[in-house]
């Protein structure tokens, strides 16, 4: 059939333009692509180093290896913030540097033997509570979701892991764990969930204006 040629060079253009529309919009999603990976390693990054900040924020008490520390808020928050697989990695990192060396675990310690010794069940306990916080909480920033989730899920974990390493470095009773590795931190574990969330919250809604 004969097409008009005006017919034929309108259809050029048009296929020349969705060819040039798709090819833009692939640079876009590219673009937008990276642009998410550097936002997520710069937020894995900072968390890692307040993690680390957070961890030399920390006092002892005379009747327990465990030590009082503002790095419980900070888990609390990489939970409340990010995604199980970013908090989950964010821990891991900051673990394996205290494991190679470098002083980021409570007091400016680091080795191996925060892993494996009386409180080495709480930096466990830390990386396992911030991915099953996360998870729990999905894409909520609810404060009260929060509170609830620090308490009533990440509490317990964590306190589960420092009783499991009490009870199998120490060699004490169950109600001699509870004293040293739960009970002294209960209120103060509270407060630093309810100070994470506040944290989170204010992020979030930064985030979201951004």
């Amino acid at each position: 059939h004969f097409r008009h040629p005006f017919t034929l060079v309108s259809l050029f253009i048009l296929r020349r333009n969705l060819a040039m529309t798709e090819n833009s919009m692939h640079q876009a999603r590219a673009t937008l692509s990276a642009q998410s990976s550097v936002r997520k390693m710069t937020l894995t990054g900072v968390c890692v180093a307040l993690l680390a900040a957070s961890a030399y924020i920390s006092f002892p008490l005379p009747f327990t290896p465990a030590m009082v520390t503002a790095l419980t808020i900070m888990v609390n928050f990489v939970a409340f913030v990010m995604t199980p697989k970013e908090a989950g990695l964010t821990l891991l990192i900051y673990l394996l540097l205290g494991i190679v060396g470098v002083p980021v675990f409570v007091g400016g310690t680091s080795g191996i033997a925060k892993i494996i010794g009386p409180t080495g069940g709480f930096n466990i306990g830390f990386l396992v509570a911030a991915m099953v916080m996360s998870a729990v909480r999905g894409k909520s920033h609810d404060f009260k979701k929060l509170i609830m989730t620090g308490i009533f899920v990440g509490m317990p974990i964590i306190y589960i892991g420092g009783c499991i390493s009490m009870y199998a470095v120490n060699r004490v009773s169950v109600w001699a764990t509870l004293l040293t590795a739960v009970i002294p931190f209960l209120f103060g574990d509270v407060v630093k969930v309810v100070i994470a969330a506040m944290m989170a919250v204010r992020v979030s809604k930064f985030r979201v204006g951004a």
